[in-house]
């Protein structure tokens, strides 16, 4: 089948990438020329492991090409994908469809025979009727349906939920639709991962209920943290008790400095928009994102005790910017809320991170980087842990400890444990929901 992939952010991009490798005819569209120039020398504008080799082998085999020409990756195309951002519109916390519907008309206009008109994008419920509406306005002649097939994708792990999904969830309104989405997804078929046929709106909570109960599971675990320091309790120990519960289950229940991404902030927001809108307020959803920024507040309290309550003239090396391992993505992360404490407050700040420079420069300024943990940690009277990189699990750290003006660490991932500090010569270790 010939698909067209609007949009090469994120989503698009691993999406696109990965129906070539089913065999499926795909050209990515995007209307930033430099960014089309870098796809066509092979180049992956995202970190994402093992994104880079999948597109070559599906350019050199001819199933994958991008172009900025929108008709011309239309014509012939059974199905057009929307994968445009739907950022947090300022103001009042829903989600700006600006892009999806400016490329829904553009669709329109450019299309000639029928075809399935797909958001791929994160959007509030009632939007692919609106999308729908913006085509029949556009081009009243064209045949098409709207299909609505949400994203589950984790960031550095993206490729592998794409080939082997939980589920896939598609939300159409009639039987030619479904046939449609059914057969692009005819591979996953065949080896029985669950495909989900269901209606437009069901899809479109589908996306924000799953999001937002996953941040209620980081969320809780983060407040059942904080207890666990209060009453002398063990939060990974709790954890590991309350997640052998078949019920609950062990995943997104490590207590940390937060959630952050492109997904659960914005996310959660914009559900709890939807149900002020309907006059169903989402009341568990509000009080989530509201404890998930008092968590990031309290990492700071934990980081101004161990310096003596002032950062001021302070060396601290910062372990990790981005909100996880594996990405280069920094939008919410906790280090955008943490970082510029540390500096505002007058410390001298080193980080590294694996792939966080290339953004990190830009949205933490007043900082210094540094290739690794050791260079972070040099003269450093304070060693933050914030992202758990694999390769800041197994560091030496007694020859970080003795590196250091002062031994102190926060490991805001709890990735080692006051016994491993202690024995390394650390003076002071301090981490999330454990004593």
């Amino acid at each position: 089948m010939k698909i067209a992939m609007i949009g090469t952010g994120y989503v698009g991009l691993v999406s696109g990438v990965c129906f070539s490798d089913f065999g499926h005819e795909v050209v990515c569209v995007d209307k930033d020329p430099s960014k089309i120039r870098m796809l066509e020398r092979g180049e992956v504008p995202i970190f994402e492991p093992g994104l880079a080799p999948l597109m070559a082998k599906n350019v050199d085999a001819g199933h994958l090409t991008f172009t900025m020409d929108l008709a011309q990756a239309i014509d012939g195309a059974d199905a057009v994908f929307i994968a445009v951002g739907t950022p947090t519109r300022r103001g009042d916390g829903h989600a700006d469809l600006t892009y999806v519907m400016a490329a829904a008309e553009e669709i329109a206009r450019a299309a000639g025979d029928y075809v399935v008109i797909v958001t791929k994008s994160t959007v509030p419920v009632g939007t692919n009727r609106k999308v729908a509406e913006v085509v029949a306005n556009a081009n009243p002649k064209l045949d098409f349906d709207v299909a609505s097939n949400p994203e589950f994708l984790r960031e550095g792990a993206a490729i592998d939920d794409f080939m082997k999904p939980d589920r896939v969830v598609v939300g159409v309104q009639t039987d030619r639709a479904a046939k449609v989405m059914e057969d692009i997804y005819r591979p996953l078929y065949l080896r029985d991962f669950p495909i989900v046929i269901t209606d437009l709106e069901s899809a479109e909570i589908i996306k924000y209920a799953a999001n937002a109960f996953l941040a209620t599971k980081i969320t809780f675990i983060n407040e059942i943290a904080a207890l666990c320091e209060r009453v002398g309790a063990d939060v990974k120990e709790v954890s590991k008790g309350i997640g052998m519960d078949g019920r609950i289950g062990n995943k997104f229940l490590h207590a940390g400095p937060g959630y952050g991404g492109s997904c659960f902030p914005k996310d959660t927001s914009a559900l709890a928009r939807i149900g002020q809108e309907h006059g169903q307020p989402m009341q568990i959803t509000e009080a989530v994102i509201k404890v998930n920024e008092e968590v990031k507040r309290r990492m700071i309290a934990k980081l101004l005790d161990l310096c003596g309550d002032s950062f001021n003239g302070k060396r601290v090396g910062v372990l990790g910017v981005t909100f996880k391992p594996n990405t280069d993505d920094m939008r919410a992360a906790p280090s955008l809320t943490i970082v510029p404490a540390l500096v505002g407050g007058g410390a001298k700040v080193r980080v590294s991170d694996p792939q966080g420079r290339r953004e990190g420069e830009a949205l933490l300024p007043g900082v210094e980087w540094v290739n690794d943990a050791y260079a972070a940690a040099k003269d450093a009277d304070l060693l933050v842990v914030l992202t758990e990189w694999n390769e800041f699990r197994a560091l030496d750290l007694k020859r970080i400890a003795k590196s250091m003006n002062t031994s102190r660490m926060a490991d805001l991932r709890n990735i080692y444990t006051a016994k491993d500090a202690k024995e390394a010569g650390f003076e002071a270790y301090v981490s999330v929901g454990r004593v």
